[in-house]
């Protein structure tokens, strides 16, 4: 054999070799998935012409302490578009059929062009019952488009809630980033108060029904006869501290006013009311929200969307003079029988005047008359560090961690501060006005409230909360959730005598004997915040009974004048719609008698 006939025969033998050796390859991999990988590649298979069906859950109610729904969930139809089968022709006759601007259904579709086009995109929400009757007449004629029954928020206990419940609204692009395992375009979550921080107990756990669908992604019927379908889990009913009755009263007598109300139950930190007014109509928000409407809101010089009773920040007043004399009892550095003279002021670099010339008092008189002199005194004696160190204990100068979110810290100064504002040498007499709860002392209205049940509770609560729990969807039961326990560690003799002179305040010759009633005893102290752009704030805290305190309120009305006048007798009312509950509602109108807030009583 030559050596050409030789290399031909080579080439042949390694050309059937190559060939082989690929078959080989072609039917092991073929055995492979026929008979060892089967059922993979069957659900692979099936999962291409299995078209899955988003099922959203119902959103949780809110309920208040008593079991009323205070936030519900309403039926309403909302119009879908699905890309891939939809003829952008029909943009302006479905402009039209909906009554929005030319060009609306465009740029909805434009926003969600990155999402898949098999994806549903929730075009308008809300929509009337004569839209939806249209859509099933020209079905036909209107390829990818469709409704569907979703849900909406709904108020039937009739409490506005702004501040405290939020609303819910379609999520942002930024959002959806961060939790797309979840959300899809369209998906409405929770936003501002409760809705926003309670999201992932509210929203549920979504399910999917699984249709059959053809190559062109038309639906030919149910997957399996539904074995497989998966059915979304309602979120979490919870229920709320509020009284639902005492808010509704607190919202009316907000009403036109500027300013925040919050009650306390002392013995838990469950918050019983809590208001900001002026609120806004959250039923605005519970699906279209108008561009007006918004612009409205956002232009509105009282700013209602402003959270006053947990952002806004202003001097105590004389609610604070509470502070300096428990911080001194406690300190041993006054006793029961501690005396200061007030001939009318204190005189400290320059003359700090006081509302009257009071004489010779004790701790309990000063806070039951209000005597600025004692407590111009009182700081000098505490010092400002241990000031502040009380403060601190209170809850003042920090946030207090309310299950709402958003809220401010406010300030209390120190020597640091001022040091570093005027230097080592700076004016001692600086400090006489923090006495009284003004200068740079800034709080909330909420750490006021968190201050009083203190007091109220002799130094012992919980974390402020709304919250109390949630409903066990199969039991019934509430399923509490937990909150941090608050001990002060100060002596109960301390809260004992200023509870005395809060008594006073009321029952005896104070600032605020009009609020005496013959059901149960208030003790209470006004203050008046001094206001360099107007007219003074009105500011009462207080808690009742005086015995055996249930309920523990502050008040604060903006650019009113003196909290005796003005702010207590929102309280009063307060009180009474809380603790005489059933006595009045078997009351006629005519029989409530109304609380006459009478002269004006400074401070």
């Amino acid at each position: 054999m030559s050596t050409v006939d030789f290399a031909s025969v080579n080439r042949k033998s390694i050309l059937y070799g190559i060939i082989i050796l690929v078959f080989a390859i072609f039917t092991i991999r073929l055995f492979q998935m026929q008979v060892i990988n089967h059922e993979m590649y069957d659900e692979k298979s099936a999962g291409n012409s299995i078209k899955p069906i988003e099922q959203i859950p119902l959103r949780g109610v809110f309920y208040d302490r008593n079991l009323n729904v205070l936030v519900d969930n309403i039926p309403a139809y909302t119009l879908r578009i699905t890309p891939a089968y939809y003829d952008t022709s029909l943009n302006k006759v479905l402009d039209k059929v909906l009554g929005v601007n030319p060009g609306f259904v465009q740029l909805i579709l434009k926003r969600n062009q990155i999402y898949s086009k098999y994806i549903p995109i929730r075009v308008r929400r809300g929509i009337d019952f004569s839209i939806v009757s249209w859509l099933e007449e020209n079905s036909e004629f209107l390829p990818g488009v469709d409704y569907v029954v979703e849900m909406q928020r709904g108020y039937p206990f009739g409490v506005m809630g702004s501040h405290l419940f939020g609303y819910t609204k379609e999520i942002s692009a930024q959002q959806l980033e961060k939790e797309k395992d979840y959300y899809k375009p369209g998906d409405y979550v929770g936003h501002n108060g409760i809705e926003k921080q309670y999201e992932k107990d509210l929203r549920g756990e979504k399910g999917f029904h699984y249709v059959l669908v053809d190559s062109r992604r038309r639906e030919i019927g149910r997957y399996k006869d539904g074995e497989k379908d998966k059915e979304s889990i309602k979120g979490r009913d919870l229920v709320l501290s509020i009284d639902g009755d005492v808010q509704k009263v607190v919202e009316e007598e907000m009403r036109g006013k500027k300013g925040a109300v919050v009650a306390i139950e002392p013995s838990t930190g469950e918050i019983l009311a809590l208001v900001s007014s002026p609120e806004y109509d959250l039923n605005q928000f519970s699906y279209i929200t108008s561009k007006d409407f918004l612009e409205e809101l956002y232009s509105d010089p009282d700013k209602p969307l402003f959270n006053r009773a947990t952002m806004s920040l202003k001097p105590p007043g004389s609610t604070y003079k509470i502070l300096a004399a428990i911080a001194a009892l406690d300190m041993g550095v006054i006793t029961p029988s501690t005396t200061i003279y007030c001939g009318g002021g204190f005189t400290f670099g320059r003359f700090f005047k006081c509302h009257g010339s009071h004489g010779a008092v004790n701790v309990i008189h000063a806070i039951e008359k209000s005597c600025n002199t004692f407590f111009y005194q009182l700081i000098y004696k505490i010092g400002l560090d241990k000031y502040k160190e009380y403060a601190l204990k209170f809850g003042f100068n920090q946030k207090t961690g309310i299950d709402i979110g958003e809220e401010a810290a406010g300030f209390i100064p120190d020597e640091t501060y001022y040091k570093k504002l005027y230097g080592e040498n700076w004016p001692r007499s600086i400090m006489a006005s923090l006495g009284i709860g003004q200068g740079e002392v800034s709080v909330t209205p909420l750490q006021l409230a968190k201050y009083v049940a203190l007091i109220a509770n002799d130094g012992k609560s919980f974390r402020p909360h709304i919250v109390k729990g949630y409903l066990d969807n199969k039991t019934g039961n509430i399923i509490p959730y937990k909150f941090e326990k608050i001990d002060l560690n100060i002596r109960k003799e301390a809260f004992d005598i200023v509870k005395e002179g809060m008594f006073l305040v009321v029952q005896g010759a104070g600032t605020a004997t009009h609020l005496r009633n013959p059901d149960y005893h208030i003790s209470g102290k006004t203050g008046t915040a001094q206001n360099p752009h107007g007219k003074d704030h009105a500011l009462f805290i207080g808690f009742a009974p005086s015995e055996n305190p249930t309920i523990a309120v502050v008040v604060v009305v903006e650019n009113v004048g003196f909290g005796g006048t003005h702010a207590a007798p929102i309280a009063k009312k307060m009180m009474d719609a809380y603790l005489l509950k059933d006595k009045l509602k078997n009351k006629k109108p005519t029989e409530i008698q109304p609380v006459i807030a009478g002269a004006q009583v400074e401070d």
